[in-house]
C-alpha cells in the first residue's frame, strides 16, 4: 500500500457538499469513483475540511492509500478525464503514512467572495455574492479584527454542528478589495459548522452601516446563535488553502505563506 496526498479544486454549486450520502451527487463520491476507476479498487479518501452544499474549493487536500502501481501521472491525467469538468485533481504525491489531511493540518484559510457592483456579473453566477450596497471595507475589517484569537464561538456554530466544543482560534482576517470585488480572508485552526457564513453575515450588517462595530465584539460574548444575523449564502465561499507543519512543507505547494511567518502556523 502507498499513500498518496492530492489537492483537489472544485466549484461545489451543483454538488450536495463534499461527504458522501445516499442518492446525492457529492464532491466525495465523484472523486472516489474517478480513482477507483484509476486504481482498479474501491479507494476511500479523507479530506482536510468538509465542505457544505454550494461551497468551492482552490486547494482541498485530500488523502488515500492504494495498492496499485501508477505513477503521479497516471493518477492525475486518469483521474481528471474520470472527474466532472467542475472538479479537478491539481497535484498528487506519495507521503508517509503518519500523514493525514485532516488530522495534520494546522490551520484552514477560507475566502469568502462578494460581488459589490451596481449589477450582478453573470459570469460570477453562484460564485460570489452579489451585494449592490456600498460596503466599507474599513468596517469589515475592523470586524474580524475584534474576533481574532481563541474565544468560544457559539454565536456563530450551527445547530447541527458536530463538534466537540465552541473553541476555536482565528490566526487572520485581512479584507482586500480588487475593483468590485471584496476578498474577506479568514484564518483559523479549525471552524464550526456554518462559522465563516454566520461570521459574514455579522461582518456585512457591520459593512453597510446596519450595525456599529461594537455590535461584533457583542455578538462573540453573547454565546448564543440567536445574538448573531441569519447565515449568509455558501456561493461566495471558497476553503483556499490547508497549512501543515514545516515537516510536511515540501509535500505542498505555496506553504511558505505570510499565515505561516506571521502566525507561527
Amino acid at each position: 500500500m502507498t499513500k498518496w496526498v492530492a489537492a483537489l479544486a472544485y466549484v461545489g454549486s451543483t454538488y450536495s457538499g463534499w461527504q458522501k450520502q445516499p442518492n446525492k451527487t457529492t464532491i466525495q463520491s465523484v472523486t472516489e469513483n474517478a480513482l477507483s476507476r484509476i486504481a482498479n479498487h474501491a479507494v476511500e479518501i479523507f479530506c482536510a475540511g468538509r465542505t457544505d452544499s454550494g461551497v468551492h474549493a482552490s486547494e482541498q487536500i485530500i488523502h488515500f492509500n492504494s495498492s496499485a502501481d501508477r505513477t503521479v501521472e497516471q493518477w492525475l491525467r486518469g483521474a481528471n478525464t474520470c472527474l466532472p469538468k467542475t472538479v479537478r485533481l491539481l497535484w498528487i504525491r506519495p507521503i508517509g503514512e503518519d500523514f493525514h489531511a485532516r488530522f495534520s493540518a494546522t490551520a484552514r484559510h477560507y475566502i469568502y467572495l462578494i460581488d459589490n457592483g451596481p449589477v450582478s456579473n453573470p459570469f460570477m453566477h453562484n460564485q460570489a455574492l452579489w451585494v449592490p450596497n456600498p460596503i466599507s471595507d474599513g468596517c469589515l475589517q475592523k470586524v474580524g479584527s475584534q474576533w481574532l484569537g481563541e474565544h468560544d464561538f457559539t454565536s456563530f456554530r450551527d445547530s447541527q454542528c458536530q463538534s466537540a466544543h465552541p473553541r476555536r482560534r482565528l490566526l487572520d482576517w485581512q479584507v482586500d478589495r480588487k475593483g468590485r470585488y471584496v476578498y474577506v480572508h479568514v484564518v483559523a485552526n479549525a471552524f464550526l459548522h456554518h462559522m465563516v457564513r454566520n461570521m459574514m453575515g455579522v461582518a456585512l450588517m457591520v459593512g453597510r452601516g446596519k450595525k456599529t462595530v461594537d455590535f461584533a465584539s457583542d455578538v462573540l460574548r453573547a454565546r448564543s446563535r440567536s445574538a448573531a444575523c441569519e447565515t449568509i449564502s455558501s456561493c461566495g465561499l471558497y476553503l483556499h488553502k490547508v497549512y501543515y507543519p514545516e515537516s510536511w512543507a515540501g509535500c505542498f505547494s505555496n506553504q511558505k505563506s505570510h499565515f505561516n511567518s506571521l502566525r507561527g502556523l
